[in-house]
């Protein structure tokens, strides 16, 4: 690859060009129907849920940017090229099981330092090529979200009263006004222009329970307040889907996502959570994921046939064999699981059908939970994939976890591989001398729109952003 970048640019020296390499992580993500485009181009969603990524990313106390950066250099080499992170976490940092330092430590206050951590979390993952997913506030109370919400207006009322607490409401209007507006000092992109950012998500896990009038309205609302700061991005709600109880969890998948600025839908599957699995007795496995199968493809119906909009399957998970914390434990009956649910998206977006991408819950990398494996977090422990208040290692996947990562990087590299190659502008599956002279014969061009396939970047013009795009690609068949 050196040689033929080398090769590449020295050529293209010839038609007069001098200037650096520039980053190609440069179009937003698009959405086409029920599939997501980058430059027109289809985009087939891997990835993994990173949602602690602020907190490593910052200089401060939690962060560790040597080993952030190891982590997102992980990604690159398994395939993965889409990160789903919390962009928002509420005080007070003295609240036991939450994610702190927090975001916003009381309320409209917010933690520089955090704050920076996402700043460099985002210009670190754009030098990469991943997406991130950004998500704004939580149902749950591990990252403050509504509850705390709710406490600073003075309420100690249940969740869903959020979607009527006018207060609360508005609090949360002024931090997302806050963050979309919010400058990267390391990119210089405020946050509404950075194309890196794939989605704004509106929160993790979001229900209705009794107030599903009142929620669904919040849902459209806060999607068109979203829409009124920032016309670039994509917004989804964050939804489980309809959950095996969809009358009392106050979920409608069809009419939570029906409105005209929800641009995707979401739906997450929890086979032990929701009594499907029980891991120390395996045997009950294949029911579980037979369930988990139906469960995800009559979300993909709805979203194809009633929605026509894409579909990600952003959560799901299972525990190591028998329930074991340890991470040096089996992953038999996770492994036979992310293979069904990764197969279940592939053939779907092979066959041009809603289900177009997958979030697993949950990365840990190179993160180990302290000993007694399956106790909680406590702040100063190390970040890994579960939340502080569930067992430590339940869900998490580490770098140690070969056979799983084999399954992980197998499906990127199938999903890659349906998309198109950067660079093959005669469309013959391949990037040869021909598609080198069809590109020359574009450089330097501007305000061209695609360029007849040379505008790699999709930035309207053919530049050297372009030329890294191509060289990645060089000599490169399918």
């Amino acid at each position: 690859m050196k040689f033929s970048l080398i090769a590449i640019v020295s050529i293209i020296l010839l038609f007069g060009f001098a200037g650096p390499l520039m980053a190609d992580n440069v179009a937003f993500v698009t959405v086409n129907g029920t599939h997501f485009e980058i430059n027109g181009n289809p985009y087939y969603y891997t990835g993994t849920n990173f949602w602690y990524g602020l907190n490593l990313g910052s200089a401060g106390p939690g962060g560790d940017r040597d080993r952030l950066l190891r982590e997102l250099d992980r990604f690159q080499a398994i395939g993965i090229n889409n990160l789903r992170v919390m962009a928002g976490s509420e005080g007070p940092d003295s609240s036991s099981g939450r994610m702190v330092p927090s975001l916003q430590p009381s309320q409209g206050v917010y933690n520089l330092e955090v704050l920076d951590g996402l700043d460099y979390l985002l210009n670190e993952m754009g030098q990469r090529n991943l997406r991130a997913v950004m998500c704004l506030n939580n149902f749950w109370t591990w990252s403050g979200g509504m509850k705390q919400y709710l406490a600073w207006n003075g309420s100690s009322g249940a969740t869903e009263t959020f979607y009527s607490n006018t207060g609360a409401k508005q609090d949360f209007r002024d931090f997302i006004n806050f963050i979309v507006n919010h400058v990267n000092p390391y990119t210089g992109f405020a946050y509404k222009d950075d194309p890196t950012i794939m989605a704004w998500e509106l929160a993790n896990e979001p229900r209705g329970n009794t107030n599903t009038t009142n929620f669904n309205t919040w849902i459209d609302d806060t999607a068109a307040y979203i829409k009124s700061l920032d016309s670039n991005h994509l917004i989804t709600t964050g939804s489980e889907g309809e959950t095996p109880w969809p009358s009392s969890a106050g979920l409608d998948f069809v009419a939570n996502h029906n409105g005209p600025n929800i641009s995707y839908t979401t739906c997450h599957i929890w086979p032990q959570n929701w009594g499907w699995f029980t891991p120390s007795n395996p045997s009950g496995y294949t029911s579980a994921e037979t369930k988990a199968i139906n469960y995800l493809r009559k979300h993909a119906t709805m979203a194809n046939v009633n929605l026509n909009k894409p579909l990600v399957l952003e959560e799901f998970g299972l525990a190591r064999d028998s329930s074991s914390y340890d991470p040096c434990s089996a992953t038999t009956y996770r492994n036979l699981f992310y293979e069904a649910m990764f197969e279940e998206v592939y053939f779907s977006a092979e066959d041009g059908n809603a289900a177009v991408g997958a979030n697993f819950w949950a990365w840990a990398g190179d993160g180990r939970p302290l000993v007694p494996y399956g106790s909680t977090w406590s702040p100063g422990d190390p970040w890994i994939g579960d939340p502080p208040h569930e067992n430590q290692g339940w869900y998490s996947v580490y770098d140690s976890d070969a056979s799983t990562l084999n399954i992980i990087s197998a499906y990127c590299a199938d999903m890659y591989a349906l998309g198109p190659i950067p660079g093959d502008i005669q469309l013959d599956r391949d990037v040869d001398f021909i598609d080198f002279a069809l590109f020359a014969g574009h450089w330097r061009t501007t305000g061209c729109g695609q360029c007849s396939g040379a505008d790699l970047s999709g930035d309207g013009d053919v530049d050297m952003d372009d030329i890294a795009l191509f060289a990645d690609n060089w000599l490169m068949k399918r």
